[in-house]
């Protein structure tokens, strides 16, 4: 049972019969809101804090209205009586014989006592959503195991859910593969590893493209280079006039176009740092001089396959089975798992019936040549079909929502992508809306970027983007470390084989990458540090993982059969403040679910499990258990370990992260 759940339906009972000043506006509802959790048990479990703002609606003292709730207030079932602390705090204090009744339902429950929603929901969460036949990286495991977590909640919570990878398998990436396939390929590497040496060719003809734009950026930005120090020249010539606000507002003109000059100069230094590199290279130097229309050809070979070239076709048929293999790995590895896998391609015919229905209901129009979306309270019109007939990603978007809105019908889509395309998704969800498909919720699933040390997007030492396999392998190898480390130190000697302990390191190392990610606030930047994210103390997975691995070693030593032990009805104790807490805790989860879902924040649950952790550290280090007084208070504190661990190890899964019996 959702506690806090069930507080604010009584606390909403009880404001309803109050009468707010005529000219008041009370929100009710946002007023129910206000139970939260007690940050100091001493005053309770849960906390009121709504007699403030209603009160100065009421225009009478906060404390008076708090006593006026407290009257009204019908919690005698759940709670002792509530208590009134400084300005009007409510203080709540659920009854210990009712804590022990939702212990034992959730003793007795495969859900932990957890009911699924009243009122389903259909939901389609669209995530990872690589580029095909380009490894995946740093950047893709933030999409991939945030979304991954939200789909997991929204399902266990009862909720009808689609997993959507809505990969990139049809664009120009394609055109630069073929056009590498047909001249720079290694014919036994391709043999040996199709997906390696298509990366190398993407990457080869992507560096060679690169050079000839780098050409032709280069006037433009010494232009804008020279301009910076036009401005700054003319800033610098610009006396004190005597007036504070006026000589504030040119210094910070001076500063702006001190930086703009710096930041131009930086610009124009490393693009020629760049392009004279490459010209250093003999080998990349011949390649430049024989293809020098290669970004033009690279668009012709994208073209052709688009337009249903019979070769290029072929190519891309013969592309795509191992490319999704190698994708799929990596998801195995990773435990992502999707229900509808559909790329680009599949929407591809879709799109001139899109935009001409668009053109049709006068939603479009054309401006010089190109066809365009222009949405209110928006500059910059969306492009869905360009002069020369080619479509963008924005028509494939609006394709994808037809087809989804036409099969699953959902209530709401959820795009998991990073915060640089919110623009995009603002368009994209204004002219979903234009056509007609405002009955659904649109919402972009944004977060920030992945930083190494130097508080810039995480690379390589050589500047180049992590890959993601790479990440993995170096997160499970450290984790091998510490479990042998751990597994060495044990008294009784070392207790895993070398296979448990290759088992343990993926299990531990993976889910150690995964918590790190999903243990920030989605919409911030983090710094990536493997330190961290394998610590055995803090809000780590390792952490929990260990917690949950400590419970099943005394399960162990004590000989315990924990499916008797669940059948019994155990009278669970809660004599001590330790003890107590944890139990408290313990029936907190489905809360934290909720939290995880107000705004789609996975987080609040990583939140929950540390502070569920902490707590049972607590009580570990103040409770015996083995050696327990008696046998009852054994059985009643293995069962709050059996509970802590089973809790755990749900919040764990919701995460997309494993459990190990031993570490």
């Amino acid at each position: 049972m959702n506690i806090r759940s069930r507080l604010r339906d009584r606390l909403q009972t009880a404001l309803e019969g109050l009468a707010p000043a005529p000219d008041a506006a009370v929100d009710l509802a946002g007023l129910a809101e206000m139970v939260v959790p007690s940050q100091d048990p001493k005053f309770g479990d849960y906390q009121i804090n709504c007699a403030m703002p209603l009160a100065k609606a009421l225009k009478r003292p906060p404390r008076e209205v708090a006593q006026e709730l407290v009257d009204r207030l019908q919690v005698d079932d759940l709670c002792e009586a509530p208590t009134i602390a400084g300005p009007g705090f409510i203080n709540l204090k659920v009854r210990d014989d009712r804590l022990v009744s939702l212990l034992q339902t959730a003793a007795k429950d495969d859900r932990l006592g957890i009911a699924p929603v009243a009122h389903r929901k259909q939901y389609i969460v669209d995530y990872s959503a690589p580029n095909v036949a380009k490894p995946m990286h740093v950047g893709h495991i933030r999409s991939s195991v945030i979304g991954d977590s939200i789909y997991r909640t929204l399902k266990f919570l009862g909720h009808n859910v689609v997993g959507d990878n809505h990969i990139g398998d049809w664009g120009t990436q394609f055109g630069m593969i073929i056009y590498g396939f047909k001249h720079f390929r290694d014919d036994a590497a391709y043999r040996a590893n199709p997906v390696a040496e298509l990366s190398r060719l993407y990457r080869l003809v992507n560096q060679l493209v690169g050079y000839f734009e780098g050409q032709a950026e280069l006037p433009k930005l010494r232009q804008k280079a020279d301009a910076a120090k036009a401005v700054l020249a003319a800033a610098q010539t610009i006396a004190p006039t005597g007036d504070k606000n006026v000589d504030k507002k040119n210094a910070q003109t001076l500063k702006k176009a001190q930086n703009d000059v710096e930041s131009s100069a930086k610009a124009v230094a490393e693009l020629q740092e760049k392009l004279a590199a490459m010209d250093a290279d003999p080998a990349v130097a011949k390649l430049i001089a024989a293809h020098p229309k290669i970004g033009a050809a690279a668009l012709e070979e994208t073209a052709k396959l688009h337009s249903g070239d019979e070769e290029n076709l072929k190519l891309w048929q013969e592309f795509m089975p191992p490319c999704l293999e190698a994708l799929e790995e990596t998801y195995r590895r990773l435990h992502v798992t999707f229900d509808e896998t559909l790329g680009e391609s599949f929407y591809h015919d879709r799109l001139a019936e899109v935009a001409e229905d668009f053109e049709r209901k006068g939603l479009a129009r054309e401006s010089d040549g190109a066809l365009c979306i222009f949405l209110p309270g928006q500059e910059t019109p969306m492009l869905i079909r360009k002069k020369d007939g080619a479509f963008l990603y924005a028509t494939t978007d609006l394709a994808t929502i037809k087809y989804r809105i036409e099969r699953w019908k959902p209530d709401a889509v959820l795009y998991v992508v990073d915060h640089r395309q919110s623009l995009h998704f603002e368009q994209l969800f204004a002219a979903a809306k234009l056509a007609g498909y405002d009955a659904c919720d649109f919402r972009h699933i944004s977060f920030g970027t992945v930083l190494g040390k130097d508080g810039r997007p995480y690379k390589t030492r050589s500047g180049d983007t992590v890959g993601l396999k790479g990440l993995l392998d170096e997160a499970v190898e450290r984790a091998a470390t510490i479990v042998a480390e751990n597994d060495e130190r044990n008294p009784e000697g070392p207790q895993l084989s070398a296979e448990e302990r290759k088992r343990v390191a993926e299990t531990v190392g993976i889910g150690a990458l995964k918590y790190a990610d999903l243990s920030q606030n989605r919409t911030s930047d983090y710094e990536f540090s493997y330190d961290k994210m394998l610590a055995m103390n803090g809000n780590t997975a390792t952490y929990m993982q260990y917690a949950y691995a400590r419970v099943r070693s005394i399960f162990r030593r004590g000989g315990v059969d924990i499916e008797a032990l669940r059948a019994k009805n155990i009278a669970i104790e809660l004599n001590t403040p330790a003890e107590r807490q944890l139990a408290v805790s313990i029936l907190r989860c489905e809360e934290a679910l909720e939290l995880a879902l107000v705004d789609f924040r996975p987080n609040q649950l990583t939140t929950y499990l540390f502070e569920l952790a902490s707590h049972y550290s607590t009580f570990f280090d103040q409770c015996p258990v083995l050696k327990a007084p008696t046998p009852e208070l054994r059985d009643s504190r293995l069962m709050l370990c059996d509970l802590t661990a089973r809790t755990i190890k749900l919040g764990l899964s919701l995460l997309g992260i494993d459990v190990v019996e031993q570490m």
